[in-house]
C-alpha cells in the first residue's frame, strides 16, 4: 500500500513537471497585452479572449491553420496510399528491382532532411510550382520510413488470405484494399499520427517553399508573429495554444490505435 502511494505521488509529481509548460502557456495567452509573464502572477494577473479575438481578426490566424490543415490532411492521406502500395509490392513481389528499391528507401533514411533545402527550394522554382499548396504538399506525399514501418508489418502477416482470395477470383486491387488494408489498420494509424504531426509543426521547408501570406502555414505565421526588439508573448502564446490543440485532441482521441500499432508490429506470425 505504502509503495503504490508513493508511486502515484511520485508519477503525479512528473506528469505536473512535464505538463506545467503546457498549462504555463495557455495561461499566458489569457493574460492582457503589456501584463508581466512571470510564475508569480499566475493567479493575480487578468483574464482575456482578446488575445484569441486580434490573432482571428487582424493576424489572420484563421487562413493560416486553414491551411496547415489542409496541407497536414492531405500529405496524410497521400502517404498512407502510396506508402501503403510501395511497402505491399516490396513485401509481397519478391525481385531484384524490388530489392535495389528497398535498399534505396533505407539509404534516403540516413541522408538528412536538410541538405534537401536548396535542390528542393531550384526544383519547385524549376517546376513553376514554387509560392503554391504544391510546393508544400507534392514533396512530401511518399515518406521513406512510412515504406519501412509498413513493409515491417505487412512482412509479418501471413498470406494464406491473400492466397485464398487470388483462387477465389479476386483481383489484385481488391486484395490489397479490401484484405490487406484493413489487417494494417494498426500500422497505418501510426504511421497517420507520424505524418500528421510532422508537417503540422513543420517550419523550415514551408518558410523557404512559400513567399505569399496567402500560402503561409501556422508555425511560420507564429515566426513572424515575434519583433525585433520585443516579442508579443501574449499573443504568441495564443497562438501556440492554437496550434496546439490539434495535436493535443488527435492524440487524446488516438493514444489506443499508437499503443495498437506499436504491439502489433512487434508480434510475429
Amino acid at each position: 500500500m505504502v509503495k503504490r502511494i508513493v508511486r502515484y505521488i511520485a508519477l503525479s509529481t512528473i506528469l505536473l513537471i512535464m505538463i506545467f509548460p503546457l498549462i504555463w502557456m495557455f495561461r499566458i495567452s489569457l493574460m492582457s497585452a503589456g501584463e508581466s509573464i512571470l510564475v508569480k502572477n499566475f493567479v493575480s494577473s487578468s483574464v482575456t479572449f482578446q488575445n484569441y479575438l486580434d490573432l482571428f481578426k487582424q493576424m489572420k490566424m484563421g487562413m493560416y491553420f486553414f491551411n496547415s490543415m489542409l496541407v497536414g490532411l492531405l500529405v496524410t492521406l497521400g502517404n498512407i496510399l502510396f506508402c501503403f502500395m510501395t511497402a505491399y509490392s516490396i513485401s509481397r513481389y519478391k525481385s531484384l528491382s524490388n530489392k535495389l528499391l528497398f535498399s534505396s528507401v533505407i539509404f534516403i533514411l540516413m541522408i538528412p532532411a536538410h541538405i534537401l533545402i536548396i535542390p528542393m527550394y531550384l526544383l519547385m522554382v524549376k517546376l513553376g510550382i514554387y509560392d503554391s499548396y504544391f510546393a508544400l504538399i507534392l514533396p512530401w506525399l511518399v515518406n521513406p520510413i512510412g515504406i519501412f514501418l509498413v513493409k515491417q508489418y505487412i512482412d509479418s502477416l501471413p498470406s494464406s488470405m491473400e492466397e485464398a482470395a487470388r483462387i477465389d477470383g479476386a483481383g489484385e486491387f481488391r486484395i490489397l484494399f479490401r484484405i490487406v488494408m484493413p489487417l494494417c489498420k494498426p500500422v497505418l494509424a501510426v504511421l497517420a499520427i507520424q505524418i500528421f504531426f510532422t508537417n503540422w509543426n513543420s517550419f523550415l521547408f514551408p518558410f523557404i517553399l512559400t513567399q505569399s501570406e496567402s500560402i503561409r502555414t501556422l508555425p511560420v505565421a507564429l515566426a513572424l508573429i515575434q519583433g525585433h526588439q520585443s516579442i508579443d508573448w501574449q499573443h504568441l502564446m495564443a497562438g501556440s495554444s492554437i496550434a496546439v490543440l490539434p495535436v493535443l485532441v488527435i492524440f487524446l482521441f488516438m493514444q489506443r490505435q499508437i499503443v495498437s500499432g506499436i504491439t502489433s508490429g512487434g508480434i510475429k506470425q
